[in-house]
């Protein structure tokens, strides 16, 4: 029956714990990213998704029309050319 006490003060003081270490962690305020994390994941995204997408059609597009390897090309190197110009555009805003 002791045992039984003592077991019950213990998870209740672990409880009381655990509810204060909750409270101090929600009362922390959320600081936000900076945006030049933001400006970072959207040049990443640039560089990746662009080509990509331009390869993807350009391949679809030799297949459909049966040109290979011209649309694809010329594609690829178009959508490089719009990754790298919304680059320069992304590195004109002001990181703050």
């Amino acid at each position: 029956m002791l045992a039984e006490l003592r077991h019950d003060d213990d998870l209740d003081h672990r409880i009381a714990q655990a509810k204060a270490a909750d409270e101090a962690r929600a009362a922390k305020p959320v600081t936000p990213q900076p945006k030049g994390y933001a400006q970072g994941s959207r040049v990443l995204m640039e560089l990746i998704g662009a080509p990509l997408g331009g390869g993807i059609l350009g391949y679809a597009i030799d297949h459909w029309l049966d040109t290979s390897p011209w649309a694809l090309l010329i594609l690829i190197t178009l959508s490089i050319i719009v990754a790298f110009r919304n680059i320069y555009r992304i590195s004109k805003e002001r990181a703050e």
